[in-house]
């Protein structure tokens, strides 16, 4: 009997796996933050903005508690119900966020710019295209059919129902990469918009790519990106690209448009036998070029 050893795998990438809402679709990554805000909103408590995109990328459920247990919000549930929420709260907010996504899911459907070219790109690299994502079954499927009614079918979608756990726990990378076939996780790539995406890739011993203008940290729709001052939206997106390269990324771009020249870089990277889990230390010796992790072109910088 033979056996197949992949510890010094060097290349190409076999597979990609993106998040959802703004890194593939919904640009600025709003549905969600709507949905959260209207369930606590219809509880009689107004989370801001910042509060809801605090805990983007975890389960939909753990989502809801971790916005319940924020001081303010705990405190104002404590005054208007005389008690801390209860499982068959959360059980009761989760199904109402389920009923609002339903409804809304086809306002944030449309696909960030470069998705579908990028995707095709990848397809004549020969990699396949999977994908994960904190809603529950029924809410990913009828993201996938929103997606597809716009040209973009992922060969694998995993969602937070299909595993023990979601984000930052590595269980739907895993999935992915047994309904892809893919092995070793060292020829997958994670690429999201948080920095829970960030960990969920490092957590399964994937590579993993930051995205900082089409998603939950910058928060704005294609129009007010392409609206701000050039340096102004610089700063920005150097400001979340340090908080997703302190969490571990390996490299950071502006969106999707930017991660086939980083798909390149990682295959130079794997042939030279540098792996995800050595690439900081050979980053530190010279053999890895750590002045690319950050790749913000101009065409990934705007809209």
């Amino acid at each position: 009997m033979s056996s197949q050893r992949n510890a010094h795998f060097s290349g190409p990438l076999k597979s990609v796996v993106l998040d959802w809402a703004g890194t593939a679709v919904d640009y600025g990554c709003f549905g969600p933050v709507a949905a959260f805000r209207e369930v606590f909103r219809t509880r009689f408590i107004e989370p801001t903005v910042e509060e809801v995109r605090a805990h983007m990328g975890m389960d939909k459920m753990e989502h809801i508690k971790a916005l319940s247990a924020m001081p303010r919000i705990r405190k104002l549930w404590m005054a208007i119900y005389g008690k801390e929420p209860a499982e068959i709260d959360f059980r009761e907010m989760h199904r109402h966020f389920e009923e609002i996504r339903m409804s809304t899911m086809h306002r944030h459907s449309e696909l960030v710019p470069g998705l579908l070219e990028t995707v095709s790109g990848l397809r004549g690299m020969g990699m396949r295209i999977g994908s994960t994502t904190g809603y529950n079954e029924l809410g990913a499927k009828l993201m996938r059919a929103e997606a597809a009614r716009h040209g973009y079918w992922p060969d694998c979608v995993v969602n937070a129902s299909d595993v023990p756990a979601g984000r930052p726990h590595p269980w739907m990378c895993f999935r992915n990469a047994m309904e892809l076939g893919t092995y070793p996780m060292s020829a997958m790539v994670k690429v999201g918009d948080t920095p829970l995406d960030v960990l969920e890739g490092l957590n399964a011993g994937m590579w993993t790519v930051a995205v900082t203008t089409s998603g939950n940290e910058m928060g704005l729709t294609i129009d007010e990106v392409a609206a701000l001052e050039p340096v102004e939206l610089a700063r920005r997106q150097r400001s979340i690209g340090t908080r997703m390269e302190a969490v571990g990324a390996h490299f950071v771009i502006g969106d999707i448009r930017g991660l086939m020249p980083v798909i390149e870089e990682i295959n130079q990277l794997l042939a030279e036998g540098v792996r995800p889990d050595d690439y900081f230390a050979a980053a530190q010796s010279g053999r890895a070029r750590p002045a690319t992790r950050t790749r913000l072109a101009p065409d990934a910088m705007t809209a």
